[in-house]
């Protein structure tokens, strides 16, 4: 039985490596299935918990952009794994954020449109957040905290109700009090910016609009810690990776039909 289960875990091991949608090396043991589940699991729990903006126009400028990226990221990405379908809910929360869970959730925070200038600017926050489901950062954050448990999970020696919940939801994200978004590392935050830059830009939304945004942010946040100290890329080193791809991006977005989304 032993070497049975060494030889399934040499498998899994083996199965779980794979390239991100940008070719950076990735170990992602956890199923699809699994993660998509604790997703929407974790989605409603949110519903349930926290204050939704019933506001008609706000909603209806959140799911066109979702799913103007969406479609985008799907012609960007074709060989990405892609939710089927997307739910779009704008929570009401201070906070400048947003975030996406596997299985196709996007949740936006009410602060995040007071920073957020334009249509653009709410794209390159969604797309951000879109490019992390897209890259499978969660699956790759939880392998790195299970280790061997996420092997076994693959394989079927080990379930997913026998995780503790706060390893669930830190390894999408959420923090142990819902609605508290954590970052991914450093790698997981720059890559993501980078496919959430071509996501808009594919997506008729004007890619200078990135930088704008994290110009707004910078000027938004109290003091940030130093780099180093931080999973965070500081806003300085955000703003340079992406103005250094702004040539490229607007090429795209000029073969692009422009995005028609508006209050």
């Amino acid at each position: 039985m032993k070497s049975l289960i060494l030889g399934l875990l040499a498998l899994s091991l083996l199965t779980g490596c794979q390239e991100s949608p940008t070719g950076r090396n990735q170990l992602s043991l956890v199923p699809d299935v699994v993660m998509a589940d604790l997703g929407q699991q974790t989605f409603s729990e949110m519903k349930q918990q926290l204050p939704v903006l019933e506001d008609p126009g706000i909603n209806r400028l959140a799911r066109c952009i979702a799913q103007e990226l969406v479609q985008a990221a799907a012609t960007e990405y074709p060989s990405a794994p892609m939710p089927e379908s997307w739910e779009v809910v704008v929570f009401r929360n201070d906070t400048p954020n947003a975030f996406a869970l596997p299985g196709g959730k996007i949740g936006i925070h009410t602060g995040l449109l007071e920073v957020a200038q334009n249509p653009a600017q709410l794209a390159t926050v969604i797309g951000h957040e879109v490019a992390h489901v897209l890259a499978d950062h969660g699956n790759e954050r939880l392998t790195q905290e299970l280790g061997l448990k996420a092997a076994l999970l693959l394989v079927g020696l080990f379930t997913e109700s026998e995780i503790a919940e706060d390893q669930l939801q830190n390894a999408l994200g959420i923090g142990a009090q819902l609605g508290i978004t954590l970052p991914f590392s450093r790698a997981h935050e720059s890559e993501a910016d980078l496919m959430g830059l071509t996501i808009m830009a594919r997506a008729g939304f004007r890619p200078d609009q990135s930088v704008e945004l994290w110009r707004n942010m910078a000027r938004a946040s109290s003091e940030q810690p130093l780099e180093f100290l931080s999973t965070h890329p500081n806003h300085d080193t955000r703003i340079a990776d992406l103005s250094a791809r702004l040539e490229t991006a607007n090429r795209l977005f000029q073969a692009s039909e422009p995005a028609d989304c508006s209050l």
